[in-house]
């Protein structure tokens, strides 16, 4: 896996200060596995949303 420390640095310093945050990118660079490692270091739910998943888009 390849370290990304700035990107979970700040994503983790916007999740202080919002209750959502959005990861937008090309296809397959990472934003998923980016999204999964920082949840696992974080109490409480987590919610994903695949927005090229139909449930997921629906249910936003």
């Amino acid at each position: 896996m390849i370290p990304r420390r700035r990107e979970v640095e700040t994503l983790t310093g916007l999740l202080r200060r919002h209750v959502v945050v959005g990861i937008l990118g090309a296809r397959q660079v990472g934003k998923s596995t980016l999204a999964r490692m920082i949840a696992a270091g974080r109490r409480g739910t987590v919610t994903f949303f695949d927005l090229e998943n139909d449930e997921d888009l629906a249910r936003l």
